[in-house]
């Protein structure tokens, strides 16, 4: 143990002496290193960004969307008996995760007159499955089921629509037909869309949207309502054939239609983007650790007497191998920390959603990725290890009387 911290402060103590050589040559692998933790480091953020957008319109991976229809008459599925059935397929498959979508058109009274828009209603689980994140206001929650007042979330165009403002209270909006009932906006999706865009509340499951004569044309129109599963990428297929073969079974003379939402090929792309950032950050790390080698060799061959009059009064080879070698890599191992700093900082203060989501927030902003720190790190040890290898070879293959005559 004595050995080795003696080779370690050998190893600083040159780095001490020969700082401005050591400086030089470390310049390269600071930028190498800082290079490759920030690329590595925000390629990762984007790859989460970029998976965030995917699953805001299609579902986290593996959505599955289930839907009933009658194989004669192309009807939806009984309310009643549709909620039964789908119940029990979700208890018997352990599925926790869902969330029941229908289309259906619905008349607004808007300051620039009566409008018809597409309304989407959604259980409350939707927002956290697709990551819907309110810029302003709330998502729906539990108790806005049983709320007198329908609960509606809309997007910045709606709001628009509505007179523009901000979201400091609840907005209402009058919805027209027969019976006329006033609905209220507890919150505000920013999504980049010039068209409005019209989220609410499922008050009673699926009943709600079939239970007029209206909800039903809305399901010709749209397609029946669904419900989508959160499942486990692995067991998707499995789940799926499960779905269309017991579907059947238990309501006899309905179809299901079952298809996973979500992009099969998202998760490949994102594994191969992370991988690409981190083949760039290497040969950039490769680069760097091109100059310190040549620094190495250079070093060795201007302390060819030196190292032959440590041999004569008894250095090993050991020694004089990691004196060499650990000269190197503790050079590095200091460039990469203050290249891991400067990245982090860097990296942490950019603005992510407005840069690479159009100011969309992202519901999971991870902060720096500690794999890419510890990955910077590493590759500069790693550099300055092979970086330290030759020189540390050609200084223990030195003979001593040739060493001390140079």
């Amino acid at each position: 143990m004595t050995g080795l911290i003696g080779v370690f402060v050998e190893a600083w103590g040159e780095v001490r002496v020969h700082k401005a050589r050591v400086v030089l040559s470390l310049v390269g692998v600071f930028l190498a290193v800082f290079a490759m933790t920030s690329v590595t480091g925000l390629g990762l953020i984007v790859a989460q960004v970029q998976q965030e957008q995917s699953e805001r319109s299609t579902g986290r991976s593996a959505t599955i969307q289930l839907s009933g229809f009658d194989q004669t008459t192309g009807a939806p599925a009984p309310a009643a008996e549709w909620d039964a059935a789908v119940g029990q397929l979700l208890d018997r498959y352990g599925v926790e995760a869902y969330a029941t979508v229908a289309y259906r058109d619905a008349l607004f009274r808007l300051p620039g007159g009566t409008q018809q828009l597409q309304v989407q209603q959604v259980s409350p689980s939707y927002g956290p499955l697709h990551r819907l994140q309110p810029v302003q206001g709330r998502w729906f929650r539990e108790g806005d089921r049983t709320s007198l007042s329908p609960t509606l979330v809309v997007n910045e165009f709606f709001l628009d629509m509505l007179g523009g403002g901000d979201l400091t209270a609840p907005r209402t909006v009058v919805l027209g037909g027969a019976r006329p009932v006033t609905a209220t906006v507890v919150g505000v999706l920013r999504d980049g869309y010039r068209s409005p865009t019209v989220y609410r509340i499922d008050h009673t499951g699926l009943d709600d949207a079939r239970a007029t004569a209206a909800a039903d044309q809305a399901a010709m129109m749209y397609g029946p309502p669904s419900v989508e599963l959160w499942v486990p990428s692995a067991q998707v297929d499995e789940v799926m054939a499960a779905l269309q073969a017991d579907l059947p079974l238990l309501l006899p003379g309905i179809s299901a239609n079952v298809y996973r939402a979500d992009d099969p090929s998202l998760e490949g792309t994102i594994d191969t983007l992370r991988l690409a950032v981190r083949a760039v950050g290497a040969v950039a790390l490769l680069l760097g650790g091109l100059g310190v080698f040549n620094v190495g060799l250079m070093a060795v061959r201007q302390r060819i007497r030196e190292i032959g009059i440590r041999r004569s009064f008894g250095a090993t080879s050991a020694r004089v191998f990691g004196a060499i070698m650990l000269e190197s890599v503790v050079a590095t191992v200091l460039a990469g920390l203050a290249a891991v700093a400067l990245a982090v900082a860097v990296v942490d203060n950019l603005p992510i959603a407005d840069l690479f989501n159009d100011g969309v927030p992202i519901a999971d902003l991870p902060g720096f990725p500690v794999e890419a720190a510890v990955e910077g790190l590493l590759a500069a040890a790693g550099v300055g290890a092979l970086a330290g290898l030759l020189p540390a070879l050609l200084a223990v293959r030195v003979k001593v009387i040739d060493a001390i005559r140079f």
